[in-house]
């Protein structure tokens, strides 16, 4: 029996053998992923096409290029009241990525399909710009 999917989930994940592990991770508790793990402007647009519900930035590898994506995205009309999740990272580097999409929710591994299921439950805010 096919279990229905939760919504369309895009990952930046810096790294290819973790966004893998991840992807099979989110796809086995019923998302629908696409991934990119080389080039933020590539993934930017692969992201615009696809029209995830949520967005997801893993923030253990390569922050920086998570933030400008982000704030790349937030820019664009389409994603300016989409949701943004970070997961991991530094608390130097969460703080950076605050600064970069405030309205931006953050958790950790452990508690990521918990937090992708409430997120994904969430009425949509507008979010600041």
């Amino acid at each position: 029996m096919a279990t229905k999917s939760k919504g369309k989930l895009f990952l930046f994940q810096w790294d290819n053998d973790s966004a893998e592990e991840r992807a099979a991770e989110l796809t086995a508790a019923g998302w629908q992923v696409k991934t990119e793990t080389e080039e933020g402007e590539r993934g930017y647009k692969n992201c615009k096409a696809f029209a995830p519900d949520i967005v997801l930035f893993d923030l253990a590898k390569k922050p920086s290029h998570s933030r400008e994506v982000a704030r790349a995205l937030r820019q664009s009309k389409p994603f300016r009241e989409s949701p943004l999740l970070f997961v991991d990272g530094s608390e130097e580097d969460i703080a950076k990525a605050k600064q970069k999409a405030p309205a931006a929710q953050f958790t950790t591994s452990r508690t990521l399909v918990k937090s992708l299921t409430k997120l994904a439950t969430k009425p949509r805010e507008t979010v600041p710009n």
